[in-house]
């Protein structure tokens, strides 16, 4: 990249999950939309929604959208279900998508993880004696 070029900054909100992969461009603010792209929107089967080739394939034309625009650096946020009955651990397609908006030719600055926690939780389910098995 030439010292000349000005980067334009924007944020990919990246939500995975076990059953899909969402990834969301915004601007800088987080307030308006670039691009956004899903697992869905790239394969036939529901059971791949979440794979990393679709999430991949997802982030490819997530950043082909942000770079029509103009953006060509990003702040990545990653996400994972979290709450107090989702895993709080990202699902398969977080890290291909991360790897394929690196590939895409934009600038990456900071990577958090964005899930959230619960401060305190309403009562899990099972019952009084727990899940009996």
């Amino acid at each position: 990249m030439a010292k000349q070029d000005k980067l334009r900054w924007g944020v990919a909100h990246i939500y995975s999950s076990y059953n899909n992969t969402i990834i969301h461009i915004t601007d800088i603010s987080g307030s308006e939309t670039i691009s956004k792209a899903s697992g869905g929107m790239v394969v036939k089967a529901h059971r791949l929604e979440s794979s990393p080739t679709a999430a991949m394939t997802a982030a490819k034309m997530a950043a082909e959208g942000a770079k029509e625009k103009g953006i060509n650096a990003i702040h990545i946020k990653v996400r994972a279900p979290g709450g107090h009955n989702g895993p709080n651990n990202a699902g398969p397609g977080g890290q291909a998508a991360i790897r394929a908006l690196s590939r895409a030719g934009l600038r990456i600055g900071v990577i958090e993880d964005v899930t959230t926690l619960p401060h305190d939780r309403c009562r899990k389910k099972g019952g009084k004696r727990g899940r009996r098995v």
